[in-house]
């Protein structure tokens, strides 16, 4: 059991690396149903002709209109409630995005809905798994694509998890700025941690690209649990290199123990979670749709809002 608020992935080394987007062998969804109220809150009302009649030894008519895959965004869970507030506020932002979209939310744990009870409320049909997590580890290997075996009702993609990329740079540059940070201070990024590997390469690319957005300045990757170095020690190492004041930029999607236990280490400016950022709704969907390339044909592919579209 992680400790109360983690959002560390789990201990276990993985037998077998499963790189996201995963496309699971599911049986194929059920034929779409037709829409008999008089509006799909989804979708907007329904207009469906009617129905042709089949012409003999023919298939039965299909429905005039297939829907794209269901989003749903996969949190980890906390017991601080502003987590839960974070994340229904950046989903909303992802609504506003692609209003068509069906975009339901599930977690790993502690929180309402859990993932298994998300996709079990599901119609059969198709969905993509977007982790608001921040990089490879224990959940987006193993955890979620076992969620997806167990709702053998829907055909299913894991898409990869939100970091490293260029739009989280930008959330952790705007975040720092908002806190006081100042060009030339060194910063500490401040993750959840974990013992894979690739869970803490991930962590140190964005702190290169990070560094790399705040004009060359030091950036230090450190762990709140479960890998080394420490935020404090972090800290320490920036200050024997004559970093006396650095940030620490909170790299957590949203409110937690973790992102609290980071921030009350700075000696300098401490910035709050990614939280509800534009970029960060815009870095959702570009997930979605990176899964859906290659999905077998007759699923249809949404076409991104502008907004979507604005540079990294």
């Amino acid at each position: 059991m992680h400790p109360p608020g983690s959002v560390h992935d789990g201990a276990r080394a993985p037998s077998r690396i499963v790189s996201p987007p995963l496309l699971l062998a599911l049986p194929p969804p059920a034929s779409p149903r037709h829409h008999r109220g008089p509006a799909d809150p989804d979708h907007g009302p329904a207009r469906h002709p009617a129905p042709r009649p089949a012409t003999a030894g023919g298939p039965a008519p299909r429905s005039p209109r297939m829907q794209q895959p269901t989003l749903v965004a996969v949190a980890h869970g906390s017991r601080d409630p502003r987590a839960l507030h974070t994340v229904t506020a950046l989903l909303d932002r992802v609504r506003d995005l692609r209003p068509r979209l069906r975009v339901r939310l599930g977690h790993i744990e502690l929180n309402e809905p859990l993932l298994d009870t998300a996709l079990g409320a599901l119609d059969p049909g198709a969905a993509v798994l977007v982790p608001l997590l921040l990089g490879r580890g224990h959940h987006v290997k193993h955890d979620l694509p076992a969620a997806a075996a167990r709702a053998p009702h829907l055909r299913v993609r894991v898409a990869a998890p939100l970091g490293p990329h260029p739009l989280l740079v930008e959330v952790l540059r705007d975040r720092l700025l908002e806190a006081g940070w100042t060009p030339g201070t060194a910063v500490v990024l401040a993750a959840a941690g974990s013992r894979d590997p690739d869970a803490a390469a991930d962590t140190r690319r964005t702190a290169a690209l990070l560094s790399e957005r705040l004009g060359g300045v030091p950036v230090v990757a450190a762990h709140a649990s479960a890998a080394a170095p420490g935020v404090p020690e972090a800290l320490r190492a920036l200050t024997a290199r004559g970093h006396h004041r650095a940030a620490v930029a909170s790299y957590f999607t949203a409110p937690g123990r973790f992102s609290a236990q980071c921030a009350s280490a700075a000696r300098g400016p401490a910035a709050a979670p990614l939280g509800a950022h534009p970029a960060l709704a815009r870095l959702v969907l570009r997930r979605y749709d990176a899964a859906l390339a290659g999905w077998p044909a007759g699923l249809p592919h949404p076409a991104p809002d502008q907004r979507e579209l604005a540079p990294a």
